[in-house]
């Protein structure tokens, strides 16, 4: 992933932030550098597309709740910030900064969460299953092998 589509990322989960703290759902515990990181992001970006309706929509469609940015959105944004990027050479070292200093600060936070009986891992997990056999994080009752044909039960 480059770091143009790294950014329209942040800027979108900048939004998102923003937009729970107006309607006073934010976390209270938010890590302060990494939220701070994402302002600067997002003030870079600002400064450099302005009013640029793709921004906007970026914005709008956070303020609504969308997890994520709709495909065209991003793709706008991405396009927009890749287009300054390759007009100006001292925005395209910004942004990428940015971005590298908020992957850091990312990793750093510990970058998951998971709720009761979830289950978050912060790198690789390879979870595999061979010779017939069953493989899962958490799995259930399983049976492998050949099961016994349906027939009335015996008690």
């Amino acid at each position: 992933m480059t770091g143009i589509e790294l950014a329209v990322g942040y800027a979108f989960a900048w939004a998102v932030r923003k937009a729970k703290r107006v309607a006073g759902r934010a976390d209270a515990e938010v890590d302060r550098s990494l939220d701070a990181g994402m302002d600067r992001l997002h003030e870079l970006i600002s400064r450099k597309l302005g009013e640029d309706p793709a921004l906007m929509k970026l914005t709008e469609e956070a303020e609504a709740g969308q997890d994520a940015p709709s495909g065209r959105t991003r793709r706008r944004v991405h396009d927009a910030l890749e287009e300054a990027a390759e007009q100006d050479s001292e925005f395209h070292e910004a942004l990428e900064c940015a971005v590298e200093e908020l992957q850091g600060l990312s990793q750093e936070a510990g970058g998951v969460s998971a709720g009761d009986g979830g289950v978050a891992v912060g790198g690789s997990v390879d979870i595999r299953a061979d010779h017939g056999s069953a493989a899962a994080w958490t799995m259930g009752n399983v049976t492998l092998g050949n099961p016994p044909k349906p027939g009335p039960s015996e008690n």
